[in-house]
């Protein structure tokens, strides 16, 4: 599985993978009569990633082996489009997906599969293009019978009313995340987005996904501050808000100082741990001051000394405002 570096597709993993989740979605979004042909009790995760390795930045993908009902096996592949517009020629990239997960099916099984190929979009604007191969080839009436063509199923994430956003809580959360994150709206839906994190914060690894929902929405919300965040959090758990949103941000800051660590050593170089202390000091300045911290980074950038980053890293553990950190780092200089 290939290192998951944006923030989208880290969410809609670390969502879709649970066993539990991943069961929920298919029978809540994949059409019924689909579902009739599939066994959908036990979906089982293949775990690889058939999408171009220069596409992951706004595409994601996800494989379940699952039954079929009259015997034999079948797939379900799902491809994450968290680009803010739709792509006219997703399915020829879905095509070549496919060929894929069909050559290792070959090779592994001697046989080929079934695949459903659904597509989970969460843009800007809805969904517009057609889902069938065929409307990308402009060809002759008397040619088509030879041209390849199939339809792919949608799951438009904006086409949605928050009522029609089924399926048990964690679902749930995660389908509005990812349905507002690109929207003005995002702020208006913060508290019941919060009322259902707080239902699962009283289950078993509830509390850590809270900590994911709230790791996507500081990373990736383009219209949400971290201070609302923080604010939404403590209005929502009452006192336990601004204990939570603390320690949360504690260990996000502490995991950006050892990532920079543990990127030195491994590299014997001054420049990676620098590279890691700068990565974990732009989480910090977002977590404490919003957008407004983030301007600094420039003037941080440029800061070639190991040890003065360090103190900006500490640093944002401990001052109240944005000129203390100024100044401090400045002194320090």
């Amino acid at each position: 599985m290939p290192e998951i570096t944006n923030p989208h597709d880290r969410f809609f993993r670390e969502t879709l993978t649970r066993p539990g989740v991943a069961r929920a979605f298919l029978e809540h979004y994949l059409p019924a009569e689909v579902k009739a042909a599939l066994d959908l009790s036990e979906p089982e995760m293949v775990q690889d990633s058939f999408v171009d390795a220069e596409l992951r930045s706004h595409r994601a993908d996800l494989l379940y082996r699952v039954q079929l009902r009259e015997g034999g096996g079948a797939y379900v592949y799902v491809l994450f489009e968290h680009k803010s517009i739709p792509d006219r020629w997703v399915a020829f990239q879905l095509l070549r997906y496919m060929v894929r997960i069909w050559e290792r099916n070959l090779r592994e099984r001697g046989e080929l599969w079934p695949i459903v190929p659904l597509v989970v979009y969460h843009g800007r604007d809805r969904w517009w293009v057609k889902p069938t191969f065929g409307e990308l080839i402009d060809v002759p009436e008397v040619l088509v019978a030879h041209m390849p063509n199939y339809r792919y199923l949608l799951c438009d994430l904006t086409s949605y009313t928050d009522e029609e956003l089924r399926g048990e809580a964690l679902l749930q959360v995660a389908l509005m995340a990812l349905k507002y994150i690109f929207r003005p709206e995002m702020g208006e839906r913060l508290p019941d987005l919060m009322g259902l994190l707080r239902e699962l914060a009283s289950r078993e690894t509830g509390l850590e996904y809270v900590e994911t929902v709230l790791r996507y929405l500081v990373q990736a919300a383009v219209y949400v501050e971290a201070e609302e965040l923080g604010e939404a959090v403590e209005a929502a758990f009452s006192k336990e808000g601004e204990v939570l949103m603390s320690t949360i941000a504690q260990k996000w800051l502490q995991q950006g100082l050892q990532q920079g660590l543990q990127q030195g050593k491994r590299e014997g170089l001054q420049e990676g741990m620098r590279e890691g202390l700068l990565a974990g000091i732009k989480l910090g300045l977002k977590l404490r001051f919003g957008n407004e911290g983030l301007r600094l980074l420039p003037e941080i950038y440029k800061i070639e000394d190991v040890d003065v980053l360090r103190a900006i890293h500490e640093g944002l553990e401990t001052v109240s405002t944005i000129d203390e950190l100024v100044l401090l780092y400045r002194s320090v200089d």
